[in-house]
């Protein structure tokens, strides 16, 4: 069996981020079969026991994961082309009043929270912002099983088998896409489920069978839903809620 990289090994485990690990093996907080490794860039056999002493613990307790209905005109990442990014829309005032999280915000929670995914500067809806590398790794990436819904207004003529087409058939990039579920919600608005987020995804794929899109919204993101947050507002992942 051949031996893998500690931080690597750490990331696949869903213990943390693979920067994370490394910041815990430098300050001595990560254990091997309960002998601390210190080193970066230690190799161990993937059938070692990896674990994380009480400092790494309670440091990745304090980290918050923050939901926000993203309003169109706001960026998901870093600023560009003079529109903000959705994290300035995180502050005291914009709170979701029915917020029932015991947390009382503070700037502290602003210090590395990044997006876990993306929403198009003209897409609204669900965003998930975290300082937690676990959440990260598990919403973001090829491999992620974490199904995501959108409510998507449509004008155009869709072509015959359009919908099926939808579902599964088509190709970005030269890719062939993941099966999706695509039904009519009504009679000029759709509802995606899709397992994966390339760039425009959804609007790029209505393209291709003849639909314009003139509305997209995120309403849920594996178990967890957009359900009443207001445009605008966000609230605290409570610790009962799981992707």
């Amino acid at each position: 069996m051949e031996k893998v990289r500690l931080s690597k090994l750490m990331s696949e485990q869903g213990l943390c981020s693979r920067r994370e690990a490394d910041s815990y093996i430098e300050r001595g907080w990560v254990l091997v079969d309960g002998q601390p490794v210190t080193e970066l860039g230690t190799k161990i056999l993937p059938t070692q026991r990896i674990t994380l002493n009480r400092a790494a613990q309670s440091l990745q307790q304090k980290r918050v994961t923050i939901l926000l209905n993203k309003p169109v005109g706001f960026v998901s990442g870093q600023a560009e082309d003079n529109h903000k990014p959705a994290v300035t829309l995180i502050n005291a005032a914009s709170r979701f009043p029915a917020d029932k999280s015991p947390h009382r915000f503070s700037p502290a929670h602003l210090r590395g929270l990044a997006p876990a995914g993306r929403l198009d500067i003209d897409s609204q809806g669900l965003l998930v912002l975290t300082q937690d590398g676990r959440i990260a790794k598990q919403l973001i990436g090829e491999d992620s099983p974490i199904e995501k819904e959108y409510l998507v207004r449509v004008q155009g003529k869709l072509v015959g088998n359009g919908l099926q087409m939808l579902s599964h058939g088509l190709k970005l990039d030269g890719e062939a896409l993941k099966p999706a579920k695509v039904t009519w919600q009504n009679e000029d608005q759709l509802r995606f489920i899709l397992r994966e987020g390339k760039k425009r995804q959804i609007r790029r794929m209505c393209e291709l069978v003849g639909l314009k899109v003139t509305g997209l919204k995120r309403v849920r993101i594996g178990k967890v839903k957009l359900g009443d947050l207001p445009t605008g507002q966000w609230r605290y992942l409570r610790e009962d809620e799981l992707f």
